[in-house]
């Protein structure tokens, strides 16, 4: 089975909301919610691939210094194992703006469980809310 490698970002604000982006129409698991990032490319730490996902998904910039292993992922999917390690970030500059048809919301910790996550991303949650 294939592992394929994805870097994800709790992007949280000064209320200690984490922002969540609604997978498009036309993507694989579509309508669901899930960190902000994307697949690390060949060559690349999973610290920079966060940094272009996010301006290329999001219009901000961050740096490798602001973001903070939090956890990771493991998980099988039909024709994939993920694997995808989770860093929180308090710091970027510009306003999340969705660049690929993507819906954005700002959710408090202990509300993330009444969002439709992928699979992956359901363990995340617990971590998350006691961070926040």
């Amino acid at each position: 089975m294939k592992t394929v490698l994805v870097s994800a970002v709790a992007l949280i604000d000064m209320d200690g909301r984490v922002l969540l982006a609604q997978r498009p129409e036309g993507k694989s698991m579509a309508g669901l919610w899930e960190f902000p990032g994307g697949k690390i490319e060949p060559g690349e730490t999973p610290e920079h691939a966060l940094i272009r996902e996010l301006e290329e998904e999001l219009g901000i910039n961050t740096w490798s210094s602001c973001l903070s292993p939090l956890t990771f992922a493991s998980h099988s999917y039909d024709d994939f194992h993920l694997l995808m390690p989770l860093f929180a970030c308090r710091k970027w500059e510009g306003i999340p703006t969705p660049r690929e048809g993507q819906v954005l919301k700002w959710a408090h910790a202990r509300d993330l469980n009444s969002y439709p996550m992928p699979p992956a991303d359901i363990p995340l949650i617990p971590i998350l809310r006691d961070l926040l």
